[in-house]
């Protein structure tokens, strides 16, 4: 921040921003009382943030306005929440104090701001602090810990500061870079899955998308620009789709209106990436949506009904997609999404996904809990409304509990945020649901403790299965167990529930102190692998990084395998210096540089490094999960990074390949890159199923502008559908 006199031309730009978030605000305000309660919180704030500048040089005032626009527009809260988003930052940056708020606007007011204020206080504070033993407690986390523990108090809070959040990324090209890539990390991390949580899709699109923007500036600058390229071509072709939904719809007395849509780049993005495919294979591109004005509001049956309806409407219409229909009217999502989704044939041949809801479900698809909330208080029941109610309580509980450290919780948060959920049976058929990715083992544990402890196999659907087996939607699930059964260490390594990995510790906490000293010899020889000296200090730093209370509760975990070694390395870092380069491929700094296995990145990728104790710099894509974890529970560790360009070595990446197969064709291929490019090719794995080709070939390159013109010279012979860089 900076301090100057404002111009003419400053306060001309602040009236205009207010005048629009006045205008927005009179829609949600129910009378000039409270519209009277923003322009005081307006008018207070703008003199207190006076001749303040933000980093981008525009007035400081401009940033709580936008704030409050989010709130108003993408979140839909009323009087109370925009008057908390104009006064945020006041405590933090001026004298004025949660008291002086408190005489101003009132207790409920204050105690927003003064939530927003706490907030911002571990936000803004170093990643690191030192205490008297000598240890470093990770504050990013504990900063996501207080962030969520307001959930306790008002939810309006996290709703606010996600508003505060996407504003900060709206401005990150001011940032420094390392400011920049902690910044979007945690927002990758936490935020973006809890916009996610409370339905509040367009705050989760935009950041996604500003996400994708800084951590891959080529594959969002190319989907942007075939995404337009592909609406202007389509375009009639989608209209023309809808005419004839519309008269028939209009002929069945339905009060609707009809909106189309495109994936956003970070969509697809994802999809290309999780699925392998090119642009062109992403066939659900358009979207189309139907909302209607359901006849009877209060009668949940009828709205459904009605859904059902549209649907056979539009399906009497075009032909659809049968295992693309999804069912999120009778089955609604967690943050509380009903839909109705099928994938239908176009008239031009392209496919189109339809979105089937009432205006209640739009609102809450669109607002998420903020009009979940409304319909509640408007008299509105559904059988599925606990289903947010349920999130919000199982997060409290897990918030307030001893047992649970503030890195430990970041973990369970970001893991309850992006899991969804699946439906298994019992042998009697009773209907379970159990997160996604759990194996058979914690279900037994889900069912009783005993049941889990004595477990020693399992039948899934009649068969016989291990415990570790990953269950699935529809999964009939039988436990065995035995008398003389009993928890093993080795169970941490494939149980995916917290609640059952605390059951198995549990267990074996009778023998704590023969566990402790299992953890410490084991920490003494992984120490002096990667060459760091064991003593208290040591250990008092990583017991203290990992908000751990005592050094023996550390040692116990790391003894029965709670922890491993690649978990806790990183938390003896050292500090890091913000503004030096760090040169990858050079050693003449004295680092050493590692190529992170998990994303393998090759020079000209966007990159972000990591410092290790003994000095090494590993390197991760910007856009790699590991290092988005990292970043957000250690942003101190990050340094900023720079390729070197070497002649002289080469990097390992895979290319994969689809198309149709012809005489010569491997030729042509393996000829061009060996020839043409020069480039060594290390595996080949190509198998053609009646006359299509796939597979991938596994190379070595110098840097990524050689891959990327070898890729495209591969596209254009003749045969070859796709090609795309895979992850090996």
């Amino acid at each position: 921040m900076s301090f100057s006199e404002f111009t003419q031309r400053d306060y001309e730009v602040i009236a205009r921003n207010y005048a629009e978030l006045k205008e927005a605000a009179r829609k949600r305000c129910s009378g000039e009382q409270e519209l009277a309660v923003v322009q005081k919180a307006f008018d207070f704030a703008n003199e207190a943030h006076k001749n303040v500048r933000r980093r981008s040089g525009e007035p400081y005032i401009l940033h709580p306005i936008a704030v409050a626009k989010i709130v108003v527009h993408d979140i839909g809260l009323g009087y109370k929440a925009i008057a908390a988003a104009l006064l945020h930052d006041v405590v933090e940056d001026t004298d004025y104090t949660v008291d002086d708020i408190k005489h101003l606007f009132g207790d409920k007011i204050a105690s927003l701001v003064d939530g927003l204020t706490k907030i911002k206080n571990v936000l803004d504070n170093q990643d690191k602090k030192n205490n008297d033993a000598g240890y470093t407690e990770s504050l990013q986390a504990e900063n996501f810990k207080r962030i969520l523990l307001t959930l306790n108090d008002d939810v309006r809070v996290v709703l606010i500061k996600l508003a505060d959040r996407l504003h900060n990324c709206r401005t990150i090209e001011f940032m420094p870079e390392y400011k920049r890539d902690k910044i979007l990390s945690e927002t990758m991390f936490i935020f973006v899955p809890l916009a996610h949580r409370l339905g509040l899709y367009e705050v989760k699109s935009e950041m996604e998308n500003i996400w994708l923007r800084y951590k891959e500036p080529d594959a969002y600058n190319d989907i942007s620009a075939k995404i337009n390229r592909d609406m202007s071509d389509k375009e009639k072709g989608i209209d023309e789709f809808i005419k004839p939904i519309r008269e028939a719809l209009d002929n069945a007395g339905f009060d609707f209106e009809i909106k189309k849509r495109v994936k956003t780049p970070y969509s697809i993005w994802h999809k290309m990436v999780t699925k392998q495919i090119s642009f062109e294979q992403v066939y659900d591109l358009y979207a189309v949506r139907i909302v209607f004005n359901s006849a009877k509001e209060n009668d949940k049956e009828t709205e459904r009904d009605q859904c059902y309806h549209v649907f056979s409407i539009i399906t009497g219409i075009y032909r659809y997609k049968a295992d693309r229909v999804r069912d999120w009217v009778k089955h609604p999502k967690s943050n509380g999404y009903e839909a109705l989704h099928c994938t239908l044939m176009s008239q031009t041949g392209i496919w189109i996904e339809v979105q089937i809801r009432t205006k209640r479900m739009d609102d809450i698809a669109e607002k998420g809990i903020a009009a979940h909330w409304a319909y509640k208080q408007d008299g509105y029941i559904s059988e599925n409304d606990n289903e947010m109610d349920k999130w919000l309580s199982k997060g409290k509980e897990i918030l307030v509990s001893p047992d649970v450290n503030a890195l430990e919780l970041l973990d369970i948060i970001h893991n309850d945020l992006t899991t969804t959920t699946i439906l298994v049976f019992t042998p009697k058929g009773e209907q379970k649901s159990i997160q996604n990715g759990a194996t058979a083992l914690d279900f037994a544990y889900m069912i009783h403790s005993q049941i889990g402890s004595k477990a020693i196999a399992a039948k899934v659907n009649m068969k016989l299965v291990p415990l570790s087996y990953v269950l699935k939607t529809g999964d009939q699930v039988e436990i065995i167990s035995a008398e003389d059964g009993h928890p093993k260490t080795e169970w941490l390594d494939f149980l995916q529930t917290r609640h059952a990995k605390n059951l198995v510790m549990d267990w074996f906490r009778p023998r704590r102190t023969e566990f402790i000293e299992i953890g410490r010899k084991k920490l003494q020889d992984d120490l002096k692998y990667v060459g760091v000296i064991y003593n208290n200090q040591i250990l008092k730093k990583i017991a203290g990084s990992l908000d751990l209370n005592n050094s023996d509760e550390f040692l116990f975990r790391y003894g029965i395998g709670y922890f491993k070694f690649n978990n806790i390395a990183g938390l003896l870092s050292n500090k890091v210096k913000k503004n030096e380069d760090y040169i990858i491929n050079s050693e003449e700094d004295g680092h050493k540089y590692v190529i992170a296995s998990c994303c393998k990145p090759i020079p000209g990728d966007p990159c972000i490094g990591f410092l290790s104790p003994d000095g090494t710099i590993t390197v991760h894509k910007k856009s790699c999960s590991v290092a988005e974890s990292l970043a957000t529970k250690h942003g101190d560790w990050i340094v900023k990074t720079e390729w070197k360009s070497t002649s002289w070595q080469a990097f390992p990446v895979r290319i994969s390949l689809k198309g149709i197969d012809r005489v010569g064709l491997l030729n042509d291929i393996t000829g061009y890159i060996s020839l043409a490019m020069g480039v060594n090719m290390r595996r080949l794995n190509l198998n053609n199923e009646n006359g299509i080709f796939e597979g991938y070939i596994d190379m070595y390159v110098h840097d990524r502008d050689v891959l990327e013109t070898m890729m495209d010279k591969l596209q254009k012979i003749n045969g070859i559908q796709s090609v795309i860089r895979t992850d090996m």
